[in-house]
């Protein structure tokens, strides 16, 4: 990418190109994404602006954060920063990159959750307990994680969105002593043999241990099913992300572990997305 006396839509369209030839979806918006991120600049003023000479400096910025996506690096991970639920996120490598599915499981506990105590266990980016305490009137909201990396980047969002949340560092339920009206997560939970064929932006960047649900990508279901009834109060209810064809499993799990009106939930594609469970009177 030649930086000298280049204009802002030559650099996008060589930035779109390396893009597309590296095989990347979306070539072009993310080439676009990109250039917003360095120059600040909005649609508006690039198409007034397109043919203007860039900053040298800025585009030798921009072919650094191009070579780092030609290579697959996740583009939220380049820029720092993920969208949910209309809220701003950091992200790092040390956290899942929040997705649209979940926004369906967030928007499943805002139904009911409005005076509750909200426990989110596997928190990540804190994405969800964040969400569900600036949108869903939750009295109190706590975020659980193994990793302390994870919990740093929870805490940091947490400030940006001024969300009075209480961080928990533990292993699934190891150090929780409260109880909760509603016990919400997304586990880790894609089969291990799986995860190898998963595009390289989510096997070769993402946390393997946010993705991994071992052998048969159930194993933290099982954890929640049997253990979180011992943290939830009468009538308290679970909430969980799933794979899309995990539904009957996870609810015959829920089942047999002392939990009643098991409902699916769809995603916006029609896919199996969220279980809902209410505990036993």
């Amino acid at each position: 990418m030649e930086c000298n006396n280049n204009t802002y839509k030559a650099v996008l369209d060589e930035g779109d190109l390396i893009l597309h030839q590296a095989g990347i979806e979306n070539a072009r918006l993310d080439a676009w994404y990109l250039l917003e991120h360095v120059t600040g600049l909005t649609r508006s003023e690039f198409f007034f602006r397109g043919g203007d000479v860039m900053d040298a400096s800025l585009c030798e910025t921009y072919k650094e954060l191009i070579e780092k996506r030609a290579k697959h690096v996740p583009l939220q991970y380049i820029t720092g920063h993920q969208e949910f639920m209309g809220l701003d996120f950091v992200v790092s490598p040390a956290v899942l990159i929040p997705r649209q599915d979940t926004e369906i499981l967030v928007e499943e506990v805002e139904k009911v959750c409005a005076g509750k105590r909200v426990l989110d266990m596997c928190t990540g980016s804190g994405c969800i307990a964040i969400s569900l305490k600036k949108r869903g009137q939750v009295t109190h909201a706590a975020a659980a994680d193994i990793s302390l990396k994870a919990l740093a980047v929870a805490k940091e969002n947490a400030a940006r969105n001024k969300a009075d949340i209480s961080f928990i560092h533990s292993d699934m339920f190891t150090h929780i002593e409260e109880k909760y009206d509603i016990i919400v997560s997304n586990p880790p939970y894609i089969e291990t043999e799986v995860i190898k064929g998963l595009m390289p932006e989510v096997k070769d960047f993402e946390p393997l241990g946010a993705l991994d649900g071992d052998e048969d990508g159930l194993k933290f279901y099982r954890i929640l099913a049997k253990e979180s009834k011992d943290y939830l109060t009468e009538n308290g209810m679970l909430f969980l992300e799933i794979g899309c064809e995990q539904a009957k499993d996870v609810s015959e799990l829920l089942v047999e572990n002392g939990f009643e009106n098991i409902r699916v939930v769809k995603d916006y594609a029609g896919l199996d997305r969220v279980v809902a469970a209410q505990l036993k009177s």
